[in-house]
């Protein structure tokens, strides 16, 4: 058994790490002394709930053996479900911008949807990963292979991605809903599942998402934004122009590190969904070149440790948590460029709060613990 971790992909998460630190002072440093004078305010919170505790419970998660991670798979899902459930309750529950997505402990407060990301491709690659393993045993012996993965893979999965949908429209957190069904069925054909699910996911999940988006106003806008920005300039398409005006203004080296001028009542959540636009207007083409390069070899370099995981619990972990985090950078780099819809995702890593990178340092723990085992 192997002892040793991956130390080139220690490398490439400590250098996100750093960078997202480095970038968060520079950007940050301004807008607190505006608000609170205090240049570190959101830096010192961004640290204390942020990065600290999740470099603590990422050591914590490489060091427990995952096998204990994969029996407590059920009961850590459980948990993170009634916290989703506990965000709509009075003077426990917090709400903001017309969504119920924290819990408010008084002297902190975090977003139960973010750790259930985790918490739910953990469970999904311990089920599969042991109910394709018994469907494996028994087609062996039977000749029905439709029926038998279709009643006890198929209409299983689809039910319990129907709960999870449950919980994250009621708050609403679609684009929460959208990143854990698309790793979800990463997860779920990486598992070797029948090509045929595939047409049954992928039309109940497109008439799922068509639904969503014709039932609220603002999402059907958002797509209608994106395709012609300036049918809506100061509604919202305001925050696409403004981020493209950000990015644009950087050019090849940028305007400065702390010296963006879009941050400045510009462009909504500076330092949280929109921290790429601003850090590519003080680094310009050359610095969000190099973010988006980090971010590809952090990919390429977590495929390496899925193909040589040592069992496929493990192998459809690894799998589900660096698609989770890749494509979560990409989707919300590609709205800052206007390819893609705005969706309130932020930049893994990156951009301002506690539980999203609690929640992804946790992540990167589990990776590296499946590295030295390979």
């Amino acid at each position: 058994m192997k002892k040793k971790f991956d130390y080139v992909f220690l490398g490439i998460s400590l250098a996100l790490i750093v960078l997202g630190i480095l970038i968060l002072a520079s950007v940050s440093a301004s807008l607190g002394q505006e608000k609170f004078g205090d240049v570190y305010y959101f830096l010192r919170r961004h640290l204390i709930y942020g990065v600290i505790p999740g470099v603590i419970l990422a050591f914590l998660a490489f060091k427990i053996p995952l096998s204990l991670i994969k029996k407590w798979a059920f009961p850590l899902l459980l948990i993170n479900l009634l916290f989703l459930g506990l965000v709509f309750l009075p003077k426990i529950g917090l709400s903001y911008g017309g969504a119920a997505r924290w819990i408010n402990l008084g002297f902190f407060s975090f977003q139960p949807s973010e750790f259930f990301k985790l918490t739910f491709l953990i469970y999904l690659a311990a089920w599969l990963s042991s109910r394709t393993a018994q469907d494996s045993s028994t087609l062996k012996r039977k000749e029905t292979k439709k029926y038998q993965t279709l009643t006890t893979l198929l209409i299983p999965f689809l039910l319990i991605l129907g709960t999870a949908a449950i919980f994250l429209i009621k708050q609403p957190a679609i684009s929460t809903l959208g990143i854990t069904i698309l790793t979800a069925g990463v997860i779920y054909f990486g598992a070797s599942a029948p090509i045929w699910h595939l047409i049954i996911i992928g039309t109940v999940g497109i008439s799922g998402f068509l639904y969503l988006i014709y039932s609220a106003t603002y999402r059907f806008h958002r797509l209608t934004v994106l395709l012609q920005p300036a049918t809506d300039p100061m509604g919202i398409g305001y925050q696409i122009k403004q981020s493209l005006i950000a990015v644009g203004s950087g050019g090849i080296l940028g305007l400065g590190l702390g010296m963006s001028r879009q941050k400045f009542g510009f462009l909504p959540e500076p330092i949280g969904d929109a921290v790429f636009a601003v850090f590519s207007e003080e680094t310009g083409f050359l610095g969000a070149l190099i973010l988006i390069s980090l971010f590809l070899i952090f990919a390429w370099r977590g495929f390496k440790i899925i193909k040589a995981a040592s069992d496929k619990f493990s192998g459809l972990l690894a799998l589900g948590i660096i698609f989770w985090i890749s494509s979560q950078a990409f989707i919300n780099i590609g709205s800052m460029i206007g390819i893609l819809p705005l969706t309130g995702i932020p930049l893994p890593f990156i951009s301002y709060g506690g539980s999203h990178i609690v929640a992804e340092l946790i992540g990167l723990g589990i990776l590296l613990n499946i590295s030295k085992n390979i």
